[in-house]
């Protein structure tokens, strides 16, 4: 993922930060705990395609 991309983009519910995980290939917002995916390099930010993330993968 581009960092300049990543350094502009924000949480679409919250407008808070994200953060990249490589592995799993998704922009979290641990304050909202919803995972947006990146798909073919393209970041989906939308709320309706996000996952809920268990409080575990927050901590």
């Amino acid at each position: 993922m581009d960092g300049k991309l990543l350094a502009i983009l924000v949480c679409p519910v919250c407008k808070g930060p994200l953060v990249y995980e490589r592995a799993k290939q998704e922009l979290i917002c641990k304050g909202d705990r919803l995972a947006y995916p990146i798909r073919d390099d393209i970041p989906v930010m939308l709320e309706d395609e996000a996952r809920t993330l268990s409080p575990e993968e927050v901590g």
